[in-house]
């Protein structure tokens, strides 16, 4: 929906099963129209839409893709920006690194992004602009060495130039402008800005320049065209979890020319140590361990952040810690959980910069975790949903 002039908002519906077209679709049909009445009943809705490699090949099927835009027009519905971080499928199996897999090095994930864009350009209404947010290179513990990180970014930043080409060619082909959305996380070979300049300036730039020249386009201009068609997805849970402080990183963003091409409003667990409550917080943190999903943690030392793989690591080791941030994607709209914390006041502090300040055309709840939080925070999916997009859309008018 429409919140103010070209800032769309909306959920991720990776909340929703989607192992193939038919599966994503039934659950659309559900629980969609239900959210749109509850939340823009007087004006189009907006998605922000998931679809597995599988379900997007079978919506290529037939009429599947035509009859899908008819069913979104009729309900008055529109998709302005996808995720396609997770090519396979995000429920009911054992997900963890597996979500990074195929990563950028493969060609794999260059066929699943460029059939998305495809999609997304003709199921997105003309005058607004889309966008697909994806994964950051690759995971960080594939790759053994510093060369091999190395080559990981510098085929990775090779492969993104290729959807670059392929953006300019579409937009001059339909008119419609759409962007790739990096999405930095802990673990990810991008975890932070600073890896973000690092890549734009060290791999992506020289990418696109050797990847343009033969469409007769100068190094400068390639330059431009590159950060007008790959940008950054900022997941407030991930940016918390590099203990960065939003009303830096934007600047430093804009300095630089980086675009943010989507926010993802989500929340991380957040973990403060005082001796009255450290067996419940122990036993409380326990709770949320569950095995589906990776849930890396952080720990903010001497101004460097130290990211242990997964939450049952810091559950065996069980030291002490002054602060902890935990990547769990809780409900936005809650600040604290018992003993626990959300990064909610991160949330804050972004609503109060793109309040001032025109950061993005996207943004997005992205809390995907329902089903596997601990049994006293699950509540109705729908519910869910509607009361997360009403408390940001309060906060953010």
């Amino acid at each position: 929906m429409l919140i103010r002039k070209h800032l769309h908002l909306s959920y991720c519906t990776n909340i929703h099963p989607g192992e193939n077209w038919k599966i994503t679709f039934e659950n659309l049909q559900k629980n969609v129209p239900a959210i749109k009445q509850q939340v823009s009943p007087n004006s189009d809705f907006g998605l922000g839409l998931r679809l597995s490699n599988i379900a997007s090949e079978e919506l290529g099927f037939s009429d599947n893709l035509k009859d899908f835009k008819s069913w979104l027009d009729s309900n008055g519905l529109y998709v302005y920006t996808m995720n396609g971080f997770p090519y396979g499928n995000f429920h009911h199996e054992r997900v963890k690194d597996a979500v990074h897999a195929p990563d950028w090095t493969t060609t794999k994930r260059i066929d699943y992004t460029r059939r998305l864009f495809k999609q997304l350009a003709f199921l997105m209404p003309p005058g607004i602009s889309g966008g697909i947010s994806t994964s950051p290179i690759s995971y960080k513990h594939w790759h053994a060495s510093a060369n091999e990180k190395k080559e990981a970014l510098a085929q990775g930043a090779s492969h993104m130039a290729q959807i670059a080409v392929f953006l300019y060619e579409l937009e001059a082909e339909t008119g419609k402008y759409l962007h790739l959305d990096i999405e930095p996380e802990p673990d990810g070979l991008l975890e932070n800005t600073q890896d973000v300049l690092s890549f734009f300036n060290e791999y992506l730039l020289e990418a696109v320049k050797k990847t343009f020249a033969p469409k007769g386009i100068n190094a400068n201009t390639a330059g431009v065209l590159l950060k007008k068609y790959i940008t950054l997805c900022y997941d407030i849970c991930h940016y918390s979890l590099a203990y960065e402080d939003p009303q830096n990183t934007f600047p430093l963003l804009a300095e630089n020319g980086i675009k943010v091409g989507k926010i993802q409003v989500s929340a991380a667990l957040k973990i403060l140590w005082n001796e009255r409550s450290i067996a419940e917080i122990w036993e409380m943190l326990s709770e949320f361990d569950e095995p589906v999903y990776l849930h890396q943690v952080t720990e903010l030392s001497d101004n460097d952040v130290t990211t242990y793989p997964d939450l049952p690591v810091v559950l065996r080791e069980q030291k002490e810690f002054k602060e902890l941030r935990a990547h769990f994607h809780v409900p936005i709209f809650l600040k604290e959980y018992g003993h626990l914390y959300s990064t909610q006041d991160d949330i804050l502090k972004v609503v109060a910069y793109v309040r001032k300040h025109a950061v993005t055309e996207h943004v997005e709840v992205e809390t995907y975790t329902w089903e596997v939080l601990p049994a006293q925070l699950k509540l109705d999916i729908t519910e869910s949903i509607i009361r997360e997009l009403h408390w940001l859309k309060e906060k953010l008018a």
